[in-house]
This record gives structure tokens, sequence and C-alpha cells, in this order.
């Protein structure tokens, strides 16, 4: 079942500094929401928060409710390894282990977790990396080290990782930053045949890409210099890119600021 998320009255801190202010929004199951906005206003902050990689950072915190399918993620006794395994996370930078192999990169997150047998991991690999649109580029040197995969390359195996434990909910942190134009067309691409499985948001700065990926878009913004970061609207990519509700989010999308 993938998983709907609800963030309510969500407030985060970076010691005694609050960088995203009072945010609600509803994350629809098997979709593509985008979080865009100008640097600093606590786009990336916000998808940490959703699946407790905020509080890894040293001082900091989150006050509100991160609910998945109604259950509060930061309810006293939630394991946050296992919030993590459900809710997985790509980052800016391809961060494959660099010691291991293509095949160990993505057969990792499954060890940990006791599966051992070598022929259920060889088809959990080989299923991880066919979703991730991989498979026919590696599947004869799986023995060789990921990290000399090209950056596309090891882009996508940072998904095929992610996805080999079963995640229901995929974060993305501006995934396409460090790629080529062709990279990044065949991360959208990809990003657009895992929404029928998983609830995946994405942060971005570029705007014709949230256009074209996403299903829902958020805008944030800060309220001023020195000021937390704030949800302007949420809404339909459509209506938010042809007919946003607020004059900042036209003035952001128009590149009138930010």
């Amino acid at each position: 079942m993938t998983k709907r998320i609800d963030v309510k009255n969500l407030n985060a801190y970076y010691g005694k500094f609050r960088a995203v202010d009072d945010v609600s929004l509803t994350i629809n199951p098997r979709s593509v929401t985008a979080l865009i906005g100008p640097s600093g206003c606590g786009k990336s902050t916000v998808l940490r928060t959703l699946n407790r990689m905020h509080e890894v950072i040293t001082g900091a915190r989150v006050e509100g409710t991160v609910e998945l399918d109604g259950q509060d993620i930061y309810e006293d006794g939630i394991d946050p390894v296992n919030v993590r395994r459900t809710i997985g996370m790509v980052f800016q930078r391809p961060n494959p282990f660099p010691t291991m192999s293509t095949y160990d990169n993505v057969a990792a997150g499954l060890k940990l977790t006791g599966h051992q047998s070598k022929s259920e991991l060889d088809g959990v690999v080989e299923k991880a990396l066919r979703a991730a649109n991989l498979w026919e580029e590696v599947r004869n040197r799986l023995d060789r080290p990921g990290a000399g995969l090209s950056g596309g390359q090891q882009q996508r195996l940072c998904i095929a990782r992610a996805i080999a434990v079963e995640p229901q909910v995929l974060l993305m942190d501006e995934p396409c930053s460090a790629l080529d134009p062709i990279s990044t067309l065949a991360i959208e691409d990809l990003i657009q045949s895992l929404k029928d499985r998983y609830t995946i948001v994405i942060v971005t700065h570029n705007m014709q890409q949230a256009a074209r990926v996403s299903d829902r878009t958020a805008f944030f913004n800060l309220a001023g210099i020195g000021q937390p970061g704030q949800l302007i609207e949420i809404g339909d990519t459509d209506r938010i890119f042809s007919n946003p509700s607020d004059k900042r989010t036209e003035d952001y999308i128009s590149g009138r600021f930010g």
C-alpha cells in the first residue's frame, strides 16, 4: 500500500534558529510532489523532516506532526531506522558506497535487514536495477565498483539502492543538480515510471523540471532576511504554474525574484 503523508503545524529548528514556520500540507500517494522556492526557504529541511533525517544534525529538532497513513512518525517509541526504511531518500549528489561493487551497493540495505541468501539477493538486485532503468547498462559488470559509473548512472544506482529495500515513499533532494541534460532526462523518465508504485517528493530549483515531472507543486518562500521559510501555497502543478493563488508564487515562477 503506497503511503499518504500529512504534515501538520511543522516547525523545524537548527539550534535556536527556526528554519521552517508552521507548515501544513498533504502529499498524495502514488504521485510526484515538487517542492520549489528560492535558496534557503526550507525546502530541503522540510524534505528531511519527512523521514527523520533532520534530527541526525546536531541540535536540530522538529515540532508538529508528520503522519504516514495516520501514524505520527515522531511519536514516542517509533524507530527512526524503520521510518527511513519505509521512506527512502536520494541525495543531491550521487553517493554510491565507494569501496563496494555495483551489486553490493544495491544489496547493502538488504544485508543489513538479514537477507543473506545469494539467490534472493540476486533476484532483488536485478529487480531494483531494472526498476531504475540501469540493468542493461551494468548487468555484465556488477562486480565492478559502483563509483566507476558515470554521474547519471551513479544516481540511478542510488535510486536502485533506495528501492531495493522496498520503501513506500521516495524523497529526492535535487537529484539532477549535478547531472548533465541527458542524465537529467533519464532521471526524470525514471521518476515518471516509479510514481505508479511509490509516493515521490522531489526538491528542485528547476522550474521546468517541476512542471514536467510533478502532479502537485508546493511553493516555499522566506518571510524576510533571517526569517523562517513558509509554505505559500500547494496545488495541482498545472494550476500553480498557470494560475497561482498568491502573487509571490507568480513572481517566483515568472522569474521576477528568486
